[in-house]
């Protein structure tokens, strides 16, 4: 009797999240949420597989992800077998001419096809793009201020400013219900040079260029957090100015928070970063009433 009870309150509860999922799902319907994928949640396989279905979910019931993905740690473990050390500055990667080598080597081939390969296994129907592919990502060399020297400028090696985005490929492959997947590599037509591009710069400019309804962007923390290691739940841009001033956020949080901003700013509805260790937390955040992060607004 106890496990018959046992099994109607589970399925009890499982059709209370479907009927709380419903308005999300009427909501979000026909809407492209732009997912940036990395951290915990790209290298532990339970996670891979969580985010997988997580994905493939959302597209089965209407709605369009599109995937940008970095690859910092698996640079850096190919990086290390050839004798190299990754070195950053402000949150950006230095990037010589053999690191490139390794960047596109790594996001455009073994990571990229690794998540192509994961969503295809769980039921959905991905496609890997690089910036080169339909000339989606166009880029020039960045100049990064010297904190040091003020006027002068850093020369950081092949990393990018993307100089514009041509969504045509991607709308394509959204309209034949494909799942987009997309290196964080850019191009420059000129001479062909590519760029290691920071991914939640480029999945910021993605959001804003494909008129996203949302921006998710996945890490290795719960959200952002103050200084006493708290969840800030919601912030707006002037907050995060007083953030940026105060050393709260700095490192690797930089480039994440102010693509974050910047996406809120133009036209993108939501911004929420979350923790990509909390298996599902894709469906979490989008499809129920329990957020797992802090979400960013312009005002």
């Amino acid at each position: 009797m106890t496990d018959t009870l046992d099994t109607q309150h589970s399925a009890t509860v499982k059709a209370e999240v479907l009927s709380e999922a419903l308005p999300y799902i009427r909501r979000f319907h026909g809407k492209t949420i732009v997912i940036k994928y990395g951290g915990n949640a790209m290298t532990e396989t339970h996670l891979q597989r969580s985010f997988a279905h997580d994905v493939v979910l959302l597209k089965l019931v209407g709605i369009n992800p599109v995937v940008v993905h970095g690859g910092g740690p698996q640079i850096n473990a190919a990086l290390k077998r050839i004798g190299k050390q990754g070195t950053f500055v402000q949150g950006m990667r230095v990037t010589d001419a053999e690191t490139m080598e390794v960047v596109e080597w790594v996001l455009g081939g073994q990571v990229q096809q690794d998540i192509v390969m994961m969503i295809n296994e769980a039921g959905g129907k991905a496609v890997g793009l690089t910036g080169k592919d339909g000339c989606l990502i166009q880029a020039r060399k960045k100049l990064m201020n010297d904190p040091e020297r003020p006027g002068e400028t850093l020369d950081i090696g092949f990393v990018g400013d993307i100089t514009q985005i041509e969504p045509a490929v991607v709308r394509a492959l959204q309209d034949d219900q494909f799942i987009p997947v997309i290196s964080s590599i850019g191009y420059n037509e000129a001479d062909g040079q590519a760029y290691n591009i920071n991914a939640d710069v480029v999945a910021g400019k993605m959001a804003e260029v494909l008129g996203a309804e949302k921006l998710v962007m996945l890490t290795n923390t719960p959200g952002v957090l103050d200084k006493n290691g708290q969840l800030l739940r919601k912030l707006s841009a002037s907050t995060i100015d007083d953030l940026f001033a105060d050393g709260t956020i700095s490192g690797g949080m930089l480039p994440k928070i102010s693509s974050a901003l910047d996406a809120a700013r133009n036209s993108v509805n939501s911004v929420h970063i979350i923790d990509g260790r909390v298996p599902h937390c894709l469906l979490l955040e989008i499809l129920t009433d329990q957020g797992v992060g802090t979400m960013i607004t312009s005002h």
